[in-house]
C-alpha cells in the first residue's frame, strides 16, 4: 500500500523531526486509519537509503495517519511516496 508524507508532526511552534503526517488515498475515515496502527512504513531516499517507522495511530478524522520514524526526516520527504507493509 502507498501512502504520500503531507507534512511534520507538530504544534504551532515546536516540529517534531521524526514524526510524520501520511495520507493514504484508499483511506478516508478514522476507523480505516486505526486498523493500520502498528504496520512498518518505509521510505526510500533519492540516493537508494531506506528509512523505516512505525504507524503509530490515526491523525484527525478525514483517515491521515501519524508515523514515527527511527530518526529524523529531512525536508524533502515531504510529497514523497512510502511503502506500508
Amino acid at each position: 500500500m502507498d501512502g504520500t508524507i503531507v507534512h511534520f508532526r507538530g504544534s504551532r511552534r515546536v516540529k517534531k523531526g521524526n514524526h510524520m503526517i501520511v495520507k493514504v488515498s484508499s483511506i478516508d475515515s478514522k476507523e480505516k486509519a486505526s486498523q493500520l496502527v502498528g504496520k512498518k512504513v518505509v521510505w526510500k531516499t533519492s540516493a537508494g537509503k531506506s528509512m523505516a517507522g512505525k504507524i503509530a495511530s490515526a491523525h484527525g478524522n478525514s483517515g491521515a495517519l501519524r508515523v514515527i520514524f527511527e530518526t529524523g526526516m529531512p525536508g524533502q520527504s515531504i510529497g514523497s511516496k512510502v511503502m506500508i507493509e
